[in-house]
């Protein structure tokens, strides 16, 4: 297998609605992640809550600056996180379009 030069991690918030629950996690593969949230499977938390919603991302080259930033953003306080989303996202927007149509209506 070829070494990759450049890897794609991301930092990401999720919700189930405007000021909602939220939820911070990391991954290598957004895409993957998000359908996986959006059917449910995402993990117990983001289940529970129903959070389908990615309202704020950070991409990152390094997986160790991610991890770093995922564990910042986690020890904010609410408003805080609240107010980061809102400088990129006002509207509290869905930033995230499957591939597969049979995902937007969940």
């Amino acid at each position: 297998m070829p070494h990759r030069t450049y890897h794609n991690y991301w930092v990401y918030i999720i919700t189930n609605k405007p000021h909602g629950v939220l939820y911070i996690g990391v991954t290598g593969g957004l895409d993957d992640r998000m359908e996986r949230h959006v059917k449910g499977e995402g993990g117990y938390f983001s289940a529970k809550y129903r959070l389908k919603q990615l309202v704020y991302f950070e991409q990152f080259q390094y997986i160790h600056d991610a991890i770093a930033r995922e564990k910042q953003l986690k020890n904010w306080h609410r408003q805080w996180k609240i107010n980061l989303i809102e400088q990129q996202n006002p509207d509290w927007n869905n930033l995230w379009k499957p591939l597969d149509p049979e995902l937007n209506s969940g």
